[in-house]
């Protein structure tokens, strides 16, 4: 961190996860290692190599939405409003005439609204571009939902939205940090949000041999650093942070949830979806994290992983932390909470950055759920099957994504 530069907090959160649709719930689902994964419900899949994902359950907007407006949105886009506002009303931060210019808006998303574009494709072809809805390309473009949360919120400033694949979450975080370290914002409201259980998203990570194909045990099929792992599970939903300098959140007196202090982002220039062998890119990534928050690798207390439960992201993750971390690799404790999410693409880096907070404030590790074979390839502590209680102070969250986008975001409990 360059001296000079202002120091940043996390005084709001906001989930909508497959293991519970606020912080609390969300909470409580990591902590007792809650089971996401079913047998879709979005679309009929029968006809579909892979016939599960991790569908966010009873959602239900009415209390944050407009019924009117909610049915002009795509689901992604539901998803991160009702994170974002979640976050702001947990940061108890008004958003008024005057601030207005100095709060800003950053939501990644790898897809954007992929069910719009579905579904009106579909119309295009059965009754012809008359019929085409008007809402199609706002629901459709990837930046709707920062747009829409700026305008339910008022937000006025900085205002950008990120597609770096699975890394978007965390690149929108990221992203919000540097501009607040600057001086650009007071406030930042930022993460990622995802919706892409449709059945072109299915199929086209079916037809890439990236999902999991364990139909006969869907509960089982996400299952990140196991010898047995064949593939991600698919998952939906949006993690939101609210972001405050410190002087900012000093001065209104906010409830401080962490601070965030590193911030490392590398491309592999290697592959379209492969990692670069070693996972070097993403060695590099954690290790501009841990510089950007002058940290001493023997300050990591635990690493949430990217972990998605593929064979090659799990053992290169792998290798990237002990590239990083050498003989106290093996000391720190790892685990992907992807085993009970899923995988939420683009919002995957927002929830498990607020997953990284909450460990922070309650000194519970989430567990790796569904570890029972171990890997030669992947041998850290994985944190198997069980939460666990542990001091932590200094964290670290993990989001690499296809085009080789690489993303390390460091959080510190606040003393």
């Amino acid at each position: 961190m360059v001296e000079g530069l202002h120091r940043v907090v996390v005084t709001g959160l906001g989930a909508i996860t497959p293991i519970g649709n606020t912080v609390k719930d969300y909470l409580d689902g990591l902590t007792s290692g809650r089971n996401g994964v079913a047998a879709i419900t979005l679309f009929d899949a029968a006809s579909h190599a892979c016939r599960f994902a991790a569908e966010v359950k009873d959602f239900d907007p009415k209390d944050f939405l407009e019924p009117k407006e909610s049915k002009r949105w795509d689901r992604f886009s539901k998803f991160g409003v009702v994170a974002a506002k979640q976050a702001v009303q947990d940061a108890g931060l008004t958003i008024n005439e005057k601030n207005a210019p100095r709060v800003g808006v950053i939501i990644g998303s790898g897809v954007g609204g992929l069910l719009t574009m579905e579904s009106q494709a579909h119309v295009l072809a059965a009754k012809g571009p008359g019929r085409v809805s008007p809402f199609t390309v706002p629901m459709m473009i990837p930046n709707m939902a920062t747009g829409l949360a700026a305008i339910a919120l008022g937000a006025q400033g900085p205002s950008s939205s990120v597609s770096t694949a699975c890394a978007a979450g965390s690149n929108a975080i990221g992203d919000a940090f540097r501009l607040l370290q600057l001086g650009k914002a007071d406030a930042m409201i930022c993460g990622g949000a995802e919706a892409s259980i449709t059945p072109l998203g299915v199929a086209g990570f079916s037809s890439a041999k990236a999902l999991s194909f364990r139909n006969d045990d869907p509960s089982s099929a996400s299952r990140p650093f196991d010898a047995d792992r064949d593939g991600f599970v698919i998952g939906e939903g949006a993690g939101v942070l609210v972001l405050e300098t410190l002087e900012h959140a000093k001065s209104r007196g906010a409830q401080i949830h962490a601070e965030i202090i590193g911030y490392g982002t590398t491309c592999d220039a290697h592959h379209i979806t492969s990692p670069t062998p070693g996972g070097l890119g993403g060695a590099e990534a954690m290790r501009l994290a841990l510089k950007d928050g002058k940290l001493n690798p023997e300050c990591v207390d635990y690493i949430n992983a990217h972990g998605t439960s593929t064979p090659a992201n799990d053992s290169n993750e792998t290798a990237a932390i002990k590239n990083v971390f050498n003989n106290k690799a093996n000391e720190i404790p790892v685990s992907s909470t992807k085993s009970m999410t899923g995988h939420l693409l683009g919002g995957s880096g927002g929830i498990e950055a607020v997953a990284c907070v909450l460990s922070l404030q309650n000194g519970v590790i989430p567990p790796t759920i569904n570890y029972s074979n171990p890997d030669p390839a992947c041998d850290l502590d994985y944190v198997p099957n069980s939460p666990r209680e542990h001091k932590l102070t200094v964290v670290l969250s993990n989001s690499f994504g296809f085009g080789g986008h690489n993303v390390c975001l460091a959080f510190r409990r606040m003393s």
